[in-house]
Protein backbone atom coordinates (compact mmCIF):
# COMPACT_ATOMS: atom_id res chain seq x y z
CA UNK A 1 0.00 0.00 0.00
CA UNK A 2 1.17 3.07 -0.79
CA UNK A 3 2.53 5.69 1.71
CA UNK A 4 0.34 8.21 1.06
CA UNK A 5 -2.89 6.08 0.59
CA UNK A 6 -1.83 4.91 4.91
CA UNK A 7 -1.66 8.32 5.43
CA UNK A 8 -4.65 9.50 4.54
CA UNK A 9 -6.74 6.72 5.97
CA UNK A 10 -4.92 7.37 9.22
CA UNK A 11 -5.64 11.15 8.90
CA UNK A 12 -8.94 10.89 7.04
CA UNK A 13 -10.91 10.30 10.30
CA UNK A 14 -9.75 13.51 12.25
CA UNK A 15 -9.48 15.71 9.00
CA UNK A 16 -12.81 14.76 7.73
CA UNK A 17 -15.09 14.95 10.82
CA UNK A 18 -15.57 18.40 11.42
CA UNK A 19 -16.03 18.91 7.86
CA UNK A 20 -18.56 15.94 7.40
CA UNK A 21 -20.24 16.42 10.48
CA UNK A 22 -20.59 19.94 10.12
CA UNK A 23 -22.60 19.77 6.64
CA UNK A 24 -24.44 16.47 7.19
CA UNK A 25 -25.36 15.33 10.80
CA UNK A 26 -28.42 17.02 10.42
CA UNK A 27 -29.34 14.96 7.44
CA UNK A 28 -31.38 12.06 7.92
CA UNK A 29 -31.73 11.26 4.25
CA UNK A 30 -29.29 7.99 4.82
CA UNK A 31 -30.73 6.77 8.15
CA UNK A 32 -33.18 4.55 7.54
CA UNK A 33 -35.96 4.06 10.34
CA UNK A 34 -34.11 1.63 11.63
CA UNK A 35 -31.36 3.67 12.81
CA UNK A 36 -33.12 6.68 13.51
CA UNK A 37 -35.26 4.49 16.03
CA UNK A 38 -31.53 2.89 17.40
CA UNK A 39 -30.46 6.97 18.36
CA UNK A 40 -33.54 7.35 21.05
CA UNK A 41 -32.70 4.20 22.93
CA UNK A 42 -28.68 4.31 22.18
CA UNK A 43 -27.68 7.17 23.95
CA UNK A 44 -29.41 6.84 27.33
CA UNK A 45 -27.89 5.09 30.39
CA UNK A 46 -24.05 4.47 31.17
CA UNK A 47 -23.32 3.89 27.84
CA UNK A 48 -24.01 7.45 26.32
CA UNK A 49 -20.87 8.80 26.93
CA UNK A 50 -19.16 5.51 24.87
CA UNK A 51 -21.43 6.65 21.77
CA UNK A 52 -20.78 10.15 22.04
CA UNK A 53 -17.20 9.59 22.23
CA UNK A 54 -17.48 7.55 19.10
CA UNK A 55 -18.95 10.37 16.82
CA UNK A 56 -15.59 11.50 15.00
CA UNK A 57 -15.07 7.64 14.84
CA UNK A 58 -18.65 7.61 13.27
CA UNK A 59 -17.81 10.68 10.62
CA UNK A 60 -14.16 8.99 9.52
CA UNK A 61 -16.53 5.70 8.68
CA UNK A 62 -19.19 7.33 7.00
CA UNK A 63 -16.92 9.44 5.08
CA UNK A 64 -14.88 6.22 4.06
CA UNK A 65 -18.19 4.63 3.12
CA UNK A 66 -17.45 1.74 5.94
CA UNK A 67 -13.60 1.77 5.19
CA UNK A 68 -12.05 3.53 8.24
CA UNK A 69 -13.03 1.52 11.46
CA UNK A 70 -12.15 2.04 14.90
CA UNK A 71 -12.45 0.03 18.16
CA UNK A 72 -14.53 2.58 19.67
CA UNK A 73 -16.96 2.33 16.95
CA UNK A 74 -17.11 -1.07 16.95
CA UNK A 75 -18.00 -0.86 20.77
CA UNK A 76 -20.83 1.86 20.05
CA UNK A 77 -22.18 -0.02 17.34
CA UNK A 78 -22.54 -3.15 19.83
CA UNK A 79 -23.96 -1.20 22.52
CA UNK A 80 -26.73 0.12 20.35
CA UNK A 81 -27.24 -2.81 19.21
CA UNK A 82 -27.68 -4.31 22.36
CA UNK A 83 -29.90 -1.76 23.53
CA UNK A 84 -32.25 -1.64 20.47
CA UNK A 85 -33.69 -4.31 18.80
CA UNK A 86 -34.28 -2.38 15.51
CA UNK A 87 -30.91 -1.20 15.17
CA UNK A 88 -29.66 -5.06 14.74
CA UNK A 89 -31.53 -4.89 11.82
CA UNK A 90 -29.90 -1.87 10.70
CA UNK A 91 -26.48 -1.70 8.92
CA UNK A 92 -23.03 -0.14 10.50
CA UNK A 93 -23.68 2.97 8.47
CA UNK A 94 -26.94 3.81 9.26
CA UNK A 95 -26.11 3.40 12.95
CA UNK A 96 -23.30 5.86 12.13
CA UNK A 97 -24.68 7.82 10.58
CA UNK A 98 -27.34 7.71 13.58
CA UNK A 99 -24.51 8.74 16.04
CA UNK A 100 -23.71 11.59 13.69
CA UNK A 101 -26.97 12.93 13.74
CA UNK A 102 -27.76 12.66 17.96
CA UNK A 103 -26.61 15.51 20.61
Amino acid sequence: MPASLVLLCVLAPSALAGSFAGTSAGSSAGASSAGSSASSNSTSGGDDKLVREAREDAAGFVASEGQVRSARLEAALRVMRERDAQARQASDLELARTILASE
